[in-house]
């Protein structure tokens, strides 16, 4: 079933261009960016500069002017504190039956001088008092769409309404995808309240929040997938267990190690250890700054490798830091009696 606003046309349209097949596809569009039309001006204040402004008023007039390529509809608009133009170069039959001087409009556009007269052309315009809950919003949702889609009257004003017209037929809440302790503990806003505020939020602060609940959601889910991919892993692809801690090890713990290692360095080391044990495959992300003793660790548990009659390698990005890992560590390694090689590219 179509929402309405959108037939098969429309339909196909946001399909090709974003993907849009479902409502849910489309509760899940996102706005780009908001603007900010928590205020109405006065056209006396109206300044040319202005990036955008906002207007309450009536149209006093409609006129046709020029012909071919600038044929434009030409509106008088007041407001009481004076009068500006809003032009139109296309779309003109449909604005013209659209429009009349009995209703109070909302307009909205970047302001602009032509001939000495300020006007705005192709504005945003709504009736007032039939969009006066959802106008009064502070904060406006911005899409992106395309020119396929501009085209076919999908814009990002199009868009609006169509998800607001989703949302206040779905007058249920959307069910919750989070447990109960983690919202609490996190203090997440719920699904169905931020899905609602991302698309029409009253203000920054409740806009941040339901960014924050939405971007958690994702990752949530993002970072529980890739659990689950690593247990079936750990699981499924067995490897060598590396049983034994030896004489290399032990020797270079107690006798060469060059500094004393930090709490965090023995306890990444033990948690591999107990990995390289398990029989199953290792994947592990290293992190620490620049000189903490990352590569200290490596060659530790490389160690182990070598207590276990395996040979190691530690690979690095470029040539330049190959040979200086391979001075280093032969150094370090020399009193064991390990032998230390460098391949590189350039050693064939």
């Amino acid at each position: 079933m179509y929402l309405p606003g959108v037939g098969p046309k429309k339909a196909d349209v946001l399909k090709q261009e974003l993907r849009i097949v479902s409502y849910e596809d489309l509760l899940y569009y996102f706005p780009y960016r908001y603007v900010d039309r928590s205020r109405i001006y006065s056209i006396k204040e109206m300044d040319p500069g202005m990036q955008h402004i906002q207007l309450k008023g009536r149209v006093t007039s409609m006129r046709t002017v020029g012909e071919g390529r600038t044929k434009r509809l030409v509106a008088g608009f007041t407001d009481g504190s004076g009068t500006i133009e809003l032009v139109w170069f296309k779309g003109l039959k449909y604005v013209k039956s659209s429009l009349n001087n009995t209703s109070e409009y909302i307009v909205f556009g970047k302001p602009s001088v032509f001939n000495k007269t300020i006007n705005i052309v192709h504005p945003e315009m709504e009736r007032y008092e039939e969009n006066k809950t959802r106008l009064q919003a502070g904060l406006q949702p911005q899409y992106n769409t395309s020119e396929k889609m501009k085209s076919n009257y999908l814009n990002s004003k199009a868009i609006q309404k169509l998800i607001f017209t989703l949302l206040q037929s779905y007058k249920e809440k959307f069910p919750e995808t989070l447990p109960a302790h983690i919202l609490e503990r996190q203090k997440l806003m719920l699904r169905n309240d931020a899905l609602r505020i991302i698309h029409f939020p009253q203000d920054l602060q409740t806009l941040e929040k339901a960014r924050f609940r939405l971007k958690f959601e994702e990752l949530f889910y993002i970072q529980l997938n890739i659990l689950r991919l690593k247990n079936q892993r750990s699981f499924n692809i067995k490897g060598h267990p590396f049983e034994t801690v030896g004489n290399y090890f032990n020797q270079f713990y107690k006798e060469h190690i060059p500094f004393d290692l930090t709490n965090a360095q023995k306890r990444v080391i033990r948690e591999i250890r107990r990995d390289m044990g398990s029989g199953r495959q290792m994947n592990r992300l290293l992190q620490g700054d620049v000189g903490s003793g990352k590569t200290l660790v490596a060659l530790m548990v490389m160690l182990i490798a070598a207590d276990n009659d395996y040979q190691a390698c530690l690979m690095a990005p470029t040539e330049i830091l190959a040979n200086q890992h391979y001075e280093t560590i032969s150094e370090q390694l020399a009193p064991l009696g390990i032998k230390v090689a460098l391949l590189t590219g350039s050693t064939g």
